[in-house]
């Protein structure tokens, strides 16, 4: 059970509304997470405001597999649930890549080389080696590249901590440590 209060509807202020009623056109449904940011609007607008900047930084698979990649490295089934939901409805990618996304992997070795990448940035928190560096480089990643891969891995960062502090109610879903859907 969530833990933090979602705003009955009609406690949202209409700025809020308005950021929530894109969302919902976006993915069909206002999920979960995006209710409870309603309680705060700025919150809300940073979140909404970060994925749409971020959005144009990286292409959609990649950012994909990063998403998979951090929301697994912290253990956010939220967030794990939701991805594996958008990458697979909106991402069109397989069960086998998502699975690898989880993993910090990918069946393409670009993105596989990103996904690895941003897992390094979690577990060493930013810590790198040049080792890491030198493998997403070789991967064919720019150095602006490798700021929107860092860019892209704090976004997810920050909805997981979110997810995570909550325990947001799953609305879509969930998944199993394998990777694959639950049956409900």
């Amino acid at each position: 059970m969530s833990r933090l209060n979602v705003p009955a509807p009609e406690d949202v202020p209409a700025g809020a509304q308005q950021m929530l009623g894109s969302v919902g056109a976006q993915l069909g449904f206002v999920p979960n997470m995006f209710k409870t940011l309603a309680s705060n609007p700025a919150v809300l607008e940073v979140v909404t405001s970060l994925q749409g900047t971020l959005a144009r930084v990286l292409d959609a698979r990649t950012r994909h597999s990063i998403a998979l990649a951090v929301s697994q490295a912290n253990g956010c089934d939220y967030c794990l649930a939701m991805h594996t939901h958008v990458a697979t409805e909106f991402g069109g990618m397989s069960g086998d890549d998502i699975e690898l996304g989880r993993a910090g992997s990918s069946v393409d070795p670009q993105r596989a080389a990103a996904a690895r990448f941003a897992q390094q940035v979690v577990e060493s928190r930013g810590q790198v080696g040049d080792a890491d560096l030198a493998d997403v480089r070789d991967a064919g990643y720019t150095d602006p590249q490798i700021l929107a891969i860092v860019a892209v891995t704090v976004q997810f960062l920050l909805t997981n901590f979110i997810n995570n502090v909550n325990q947001t109610d799953l609305d879509i879903p969930a998944v199993d440590p394998a990777g694959t859907t639950v049956p409900q």
